[in-house]
């Protein structure tokens, strides 16, 4: 897999939560996780952020053990720092404080100059009939493409 083309998203987070804002931030990686990054060999189910002595990290990313780590091998469930500035810490912690409100990693990507980025989302976790709701437009958006295609 080029590593232009890694697009690693977490499908889940849009459905359990209403996203009201995005940040992008770099990752703290080792060698061996960039590399099977860039083998696409990485996921972002049950994975959520917190914000601990002004510094956000990443808590339960998944990221494959690379297959020629050897004894440099990473392990690969633990907690990753993200890369922000003050401000959108600050922002972060103020609306995440807020009941309801959580921060949920959206998707996973290797930028232009190579490096690993993380597209972070501030969510209201939505209740059992929004997500009723969002299965309703999106299967009357499919019947609609294919009315359309006929």
């Amino acid at each position: 897999m080029n590593s232009s083309q890694v697009n690693i998203k977490n499908r889940r987070a849009t459905f359990d939560y209403e996203i009201t804002d995005t940040y992008t931030a770099g990752i703290v990686l080792t060698g061996t996780e960039i590399k099977s990054i860039r083998n696409g060999k990485a996921g972002l189910s049950d994975t959520y952020c917190l914000i601990e002595n002004g510094e956000v990290w990443v808590k339960n990313m998944y990221i494959a053990e690379y297959d020629f780590g050897s004894y440099n091998n990473h392990l690969a469930r633990r907690d990753r720092k993200l890369l922000l500035n003050r401000k959108e810490i600050a922002k972060l912690r103020k609306t995440s404080d807020t009941p309801g409100y959580t921060i949920v990693p959206l998707r996973l990507f290797i930028s232009d100059r190579g490096l690993a980025k993380l597209v972070i989302g501030v969510g209201r976790g939505k209740k059992s009939f929004d997500k009723r709701q969002s299965i309703k437009e999106r299967e009357d958006k499919r019947q609609l493409d294919r009315f359309m295609k006929k």
